[in-house]
């Protein structure tokens, strides 16, 4: 095992469209250079915590883990911690064990905590034998149906795209089931009277939308330490994710401008829609939930999905969401206190404390 350089680019972009994207096309520039950006060149670059390769004997790669150092913050202490998010390794059959080395390597650094979000169950299973902990509560994705037959049609439609072709089709059909009774079912949405209707939604820049992210992460015991340029730059990465649909970026607001909670989703009409992150003041998550699934309704997706937290869970109790699993939110760290910390929900990890800013969760390179 050694430290990922630019030379590596190209073979790990090999492992990571061979073995994530499950594609059979040669690797494009972009993606090549966008590893480089975001795994060398990264503003929050640190020279003893970076993305691990492994090598076989004749010098070629079979394995990356990629890193990204997030300064955190607890109790009055900085900590360091590596972000443990793209994971690739090759030549299962000829050496099993290479992946769980590289995995190791990366555990033992001088972090205090190692954290990933976008573990699937093979990696989850390496974790496990470090005496890493999942996490439940963080490991959820939740998803609200907003248009029954357009949301079966859109999610068949994953692996045959030709059925798009039927969606006139669904609108007569969900028309029908919003018009049925006043109250919330899990079939279907529709926007009822209720507190949101006290709050505005407000469209924010992202310079606004990282100050206001600074100010709701300081609610948990253990939270990144983020500067407001330092987010700016991973707003930046997060502009565009061609996969999922148009960015949407807002704040939720009393009338009287107040900021109470924002969203990030990605979503366009007809499509489910992805959020990457739910912020807001303690005990107004409901409300910050009620206006994005609002927001998704009026702009025409037939659904809309996202991480969980703790406080999310709770807050989504009686909104007809429904929870599955995808991936794994998991921790290494031999401090019992950060542990005890992550274990109770207080500490905020996924979304923007996490890998889906980052363009490899989304966009298309090409």
């Amino acid at each position: 095992m050694r430290s990922f350089e630019a030379g590596d680019v190209d073979a790990v972009a090999d492992l990571f469209q061979r073995l994530l994207r499950k594609s059979a096309q040669p690797p494009s520039d972009d993606l090549k250079t966008y590893l480089r950006t975001l795994f060398i060149d990264f503003p929050a670059a640190e020279p003893d915590l970076r993305s691990r390769v492994h090598v076989r004997a004749d010098g070629s790669v079979s394995g990356f883990l990629g890193v990204l150092p997030v300064e955190m913050e607890f109790e009055g202490r900085r900590l360091k911690a590596a972000n443990c998010g793209t994971f690739a390794c090759d030549d299962r059959d000829g050496d099993p064990f290479a992946g769980a080395r590289l995995l190791r390597d990366v555990l033992s650094g001088p972090q205090d905590l190692s954290f990933t979000e976008t573990s699937n169950d093979v990696s989850t299973d390496m974790w496990r034998t470090t005496r890493a902990t999942v996490l439940g509560p963080y490991s959820l994705e939740w998803l609200r149906v907003i248009r029954p037959s357009a949301f079966a049609l859109e999610a068949a439609a994953g692996r045959l795209s030709a059925l798009r072709l039927l969606s006139p089709m669904t609108r007569p059909i969900d028309a029908l089931f919003c018009r049925r009774g006043e109250k919330q079912s899990w079939s279907h949405y529709a926007p009822l009277a209720g507190k949101a209707d006290a709050f505005v939604i407000d469209a924010v820049s992202d310079t606004e939308f990282a100050h206001l992210c600074r100010q709701f992460v300081r609610h948990f015991p253990l939270r990144p330490a983020w500067e407001t340029p330092m987010l700016e730059t991973m707003l930046g990465h997060a502009t565009r994710k061609a996969l999922h649909g148009e960015r949407i970026q807002h704040a939720v607001k009393t009338r009287s401008g107040k900021a109470i909670g924002l969203y990030l989703y990605y979503g366009d009409p007809g499509g489910i829609g992805r959020t990457v992150q739910i912020m807001a003041e303690p005990g107004q998550e409901a409300i910050v939930i009620d206006c994005l699934i609002r927001n998704a309704h009026a702009r025409g997706l037939v659904g809309i999905r996202g991480r969980t937290q703790p406080a999310l869970l709770q807050a989504m109790i009686g909104k007809k969401c429904a929870f599955l699993h995808t991936s794994s939110t998991i921790v290494h760290s031999r401090n019992p206190a950060l542990l005890e910390a992550l274990t109770s929900g207080r500490a905020f990890l996924n979304g923007l404390a996490g890998e889906g800013w980052t363009r490899l969760i989304g966009d298309r390179f090409g």
